[in-house]
C-alpha cells in the first residue's frame, strides 16, 4: 500500500460532499438566496456556482480543452449548477483513467489573476488544488449556515468519506 491519498479516493470525497450540498440546498431552497460573501459571492447560490464552476475550468485546463469563461458558466437553478459539477466530474475520472505520463511532469498554468500570468508546477499539485478547492468552500458555507441559524449537519471532514477506508 501506498501511504498517501489518491486523487480518485479525493475525487470520491469531492463526489460525496457534491452530492450532499446538492441534496441540502434542494431539500432547503431559501438557502440559496442567503447573502454570502465567500469567495466573492453574493448569495449562497453565487458560491455554489463559483464552486462547481472552477471545479469545471479547473478540469479542462488540466484536460487541455477549451475553458470555459466564469460568465458563461450559468447562474442557475440549482439542477443547472449541479450539471456543471458533474461534467467537471467527468472529465477529472477521464484524466484519472488515461495514460498521462507524468503528475509529476511541468505544467504552464496560465491564468490572469497570477502575477506575471503564468506559473509552472506540476500537474499534480493543480489537481491537488483542484479536488481541494472546493472542500474549503463547502466547510465555509457549513459555518455560515449554522451561524445564520440553519445547521446543515454537514459531515464534510475526510474522515466521514466512505471513498477511502
Amino acid at each position: 500500500m501506498t501511504a498517501g491519498l489518491t486523487f480518485v479516493e479525493l475525487l470520491g470525497w469531492d463526489q460525496e460532499t457534491s452530492s450532499f450540498w446538492k441534496s441540502h440546498l434542494s431539500e432547503n431552497p431559501h438557502l440559496l438566496e442567503l447573502p454570502c460573501s465567500i469567495g466573492g459571492a453574493e448569495s449562497v447560490q453565487a458560491l455554489v456556482r463559483h464552486i462547481w464552476g472552477a471545479q469545471l475550468r479547473w478540469a479542462e485546463r488540466l484536460a487541455g480543452l477549451p475553458e470555459t469563461p466564469k460568465e458563461a458558466v450559468p447562474d442557475g437553478p440549482l439542477d443547472v449548477l449541479y450539471a456543471v459539477h458533474v461534467r467537471a466530474a467527468a472529465i477529472y475520472r477521464d484524466l484519472l483513467a488515461g495514460p498521462e505520463a507524468s503528475w509529476d511532469g511541468d505544467y504552464t498554468l496560465h491564468v490572469h489573476w497570477i502575477p506575471g500570468g503564468q506559473v509552472t508546477l506540476s500537474r499534480r499539485k493543480v489537481m491537488g488544488h483542484a479536488l481541494l478547492h472546493s472542500q474549503r468552500h463547502w466547510a465555509q458555507l457549513a459555518t455560515l449556515l449554522r451561524v445564520a441559524g440553519y445547521p446543515s449537519e454537514f459531515r464534510g471532514d475526510l474522515l466521514f468519506s466512505s471513498s477511502l477506508r
